[in-house]
């Protein structure tokens, strides 16, 4: 499989176009703003490995930041985001630790689980209404990116394709009528 029909696949499991797509097909190849430099902090790190956690939290599969997403996320809004999506991506952050200090009267990162998923999932409402506007040319949405970052994040790393997924290293034949278990878990790609 090559890179353009691997980015076709992780769209369709996005549910749409994956933001940052084209440089994804281009390679990533940009130097970081002072400000998008920042996040490769270690408190950035934390804060976005944080978010990462309550998006995919731990079950009884390893969570986002076990595997590593907190520090994925700068890597890619550096290298892969035109600097539209990264001031927009910045501006989410910021707008993320605002909203927690409105609503709880502290930063995202001193909140519960439970506050953090509650402010999350209050956001995600708000995307989805934001996304739901018919506008021409409007700005992708910021817990879009994280939503997205995370995922991939997750899911490529090896924490997520060995133990949330089935994985296997070198697979057998093509088998389109393999038996399907309830509660099977979906094959790494």
């Amino acid at each position: 499989m090559d890179r353009r029909e691997a980015l076709r696949r992780m769209s369709f499991l996005f549910g749409g176009a994956v933001i940052g797509s084209q440089l994804f097909l281009e390679g990533c190849v940009r130097q970081a703003s002072p400000a998008v430099a920042e996040l490769f902090a270690d408190n950035y790190i934390d804060f976005l490995g944080n978010i990462a956690e309550t998006i995919v939290p731990q079950t009884n599969t390893p969570g986002a930041k076990e595997a590593g997403v907190g520090a994925f996320i700068p890597v890619v809004v550096r290298d892969c985001y035109t600097e539209e999506e990264q001031k927009i991506f910045l501006k989410g952050l910021e707008t993320i630790d605002e909203l927690a200090e409105s609503k709880y009267g502290k930063k995202f990162q001193q909140l519960s689980a439970e506050q953090r998923t509650a402010l999350l999932t209050e956001i995600d409402t708000e995307r989805v209404d934001y996304e739901k506007k018919e506008e021409a040319n409007k700005p992708v949405h910021y817990f879009s990116m994280l939503r997205q970052l995370t995922i991939l994040g997750f899911f490529t790393s090896e924490l997520g394709a060995t133990k949330a997924l089935r994985y296997v290293a070198v697979p057998g034949k093509y088998d389109g009528d393999y038996p399907y278990k309830k509660g099977d878990r979906a094959w790494a790609l």
